[in-house]
């Protein structure tokens, strides 16, 4: 099984996540969030393939969600201005994500990625 691993290189979580998807022999394909940021598209197919929450997809910790005082705004946006506004900027983007046919993870949860690639 072959999955895309979407990720910021700079990020220490994606770093942890890679060497784990290395360690374990799980192929993946690379991608950098920032230079081919996810289209709202992918960001709905990968949402409705998750199921999770789509506040789950960002990046809540970043500094763009804190300056544009996201927490606040995200309740009142519909879901097509949320996808709208996490294409605009990969670093909005909970990272790493992990997609495979059926399923996407998001984040790096050791548990999670073990139940689900190994």
């Amino acid at each position: 099984m072959s999955v895309l691993f979407v990720e910021y290189p700079k990020c220490s979580t994606c770093k942890k996540a890679k060497k784990w998807l290395q360690d374990h022999s799980v192929e993946f394909e690379d991608r950098h969030i920032v230079e081919e940021n996810p289209t709202q598209e992918e960001l709905k197919e990968w949402h409705k393939k998750s199921g999770l929450p789509l506040k789950r997809f960002f990046n809540t910790s970043g500094m763009i969600y804190r300056q544009e005082g996201l927490k606040d705004k995200l309740p009142t946006m519909s879901e097509e201005e949320q996808y709208a506004l996490l294409a605009t900027n990969g670093m909005l983007v909970k990272r790493p994500l992990i997609i495979g046919e059926d399923f996407v993870l998001v984040g790096f949860k050791e548990a999670d990625w073990s139940e689900v690639l190994l």
